[in-house]
């Protein structure tokens, strides 16, 4: 595990991040304490990567939102365009 301040890591980020590709733990400092820890990605492990796994679809009984919405600005007379087609 190698300590860099964060002035040399910003200023060598390219290579420092290839030392992490290489294996390194890099353990970045601000102000004299310890901040980050830059270490290699693990392997993944199970198959498929999370991110392109499918989304969590959330279904709820009864209206959606966005039509008891609609249906609330319609009662009060804010739907957009209201107000055009009163003035016609």
């Amino acid at each position: 595990m190698t300590t860099v301040t964060l002035t040399e890591f910003r200023s060598q980020a390219s290579g420092m991040l290839s030392r992490v590709e290489h294996g390194e733990t890099l353990v970045v400092l601000r102000h004299g304490r310890p901040i980050a820890e830059v270490s290699p990605v693990t392997a993944v492990t199970g198959g498929e990567l999370s991110w392109k796994k499918p989304g969590l679809r959330l279904v709820a009984k009864g209206a959606s939102l966005s039509s008891a919405i609609l249906e609330e600005r319609d009662d009060e007379g804010n739907l957009p365009g209201s107000d055009l087609e009163a003035r016609r």
